[in-house]
């Protein structure tokens, strides 16, 4: 089955970025992908999404639902047949939506696991906090908004750090099937803001990473961004992509 472009309105993303020691990050990663290496560390982290308004894109707006979703990533780089590509990596990606639970690597690519989420958001603070079906993940995150990055060894600046995630927009993820399902995020209306993390816990950097091998760097916020999320073909993979499953 040819699976849809879908459009939808990120209404809130969260990303908790954390620098990582690139062997470690090494070990997590399919061939042929490798981490993406920025001031000696690897980028790796937790996207915590909001989406409204999802649908096909021929579809009215009024028929698209709205889910809270999670996806750990580390960047990536590969060799594609015009040179070296960059994007993220997705080991784990969970929904609070049972649709998106069911549709994700039948009708649109990604698998998801499913997710409780628990989530408080004013003007000056947004905390999330999830816990996977499977007992295998719980993250609880609190971002509040920021007038500029401070604090990053990865970024000197919030548009350089913008620059870098526009950059990544292809994500890939491992299947069943063995191979890694691709997706990319298009949108004419990319705009991130700084974010100041006051509390940050995930059992995946906890599980996966070697003590003190990934530190916590940044976060950054976007909100209310129309966008659309376009299959891309399934990328091949030399050994198992499940290692951080």
């Amino acid at each position: 089955m040819r699976q849809p472009r879908l459009s939808s309105v990120i209404e809130r993303r969260l990303l908790v970025n954390y620098r990582v020691d690139p062997d470690a990050a090494a070990r997590l990663l399919p061939e042929p992908l490798r981490p993406q290496v920025v001031h000696g560390h690897a980028v790796a982290g937790i996207c915590l999404l909001r989406l409204g308004k999802v649908r096909p894109v021929w579809a009215p707006e009024a028929l698209g639902p709205r889910s809270e979703n999670a996806a750990h990533r580390i960047a990536v780089e590969w060799d594609g047949p015009d040179g070296v590509e960059t994007g993220v990596y997705i080991p784990r990606r969970d929904t609070a939506s049972r649709l998106n639970a069911w549709a994700g690597g039948r009708v649109f690519p990604g698998e998801h696991g499913r997710a409780d989420f628990e989530v408080h958001e004013t003007p000056h603070r947004t905390r999330v906090a999830l816990a996977t079906r499977d007992g295998d993940i719980r993250v609880d995150v609190t971002v509040e908004p920021a007038d500029e990055l401070h604090g990053s060894e990865l970024f000197p600046d919030l548009a350089a750090a913008s620059r870098f995630f526009r950059a990544g927009a292809k994500g890939f993820s491992p299947t069943g099937a063995g191979h890694l399902d691709g997706m990319e995020l298009h949108t004419d209306a990319w705009h991130v803001e700084a974010g100041r993390v006051r509390a940050a816990a995930s059992s995946f950097f906890d599980d996966r990473f070697p003590p003190g091998s990934a530190t916590l760097d940044c976060a950054l916020i976007m909100r209310n961004v129309p966008a659309d999320w376009r299959p891309l073909p399934a990328m091949a993979t030399g050994r198992g992509a499940r290692l951080a499953g």
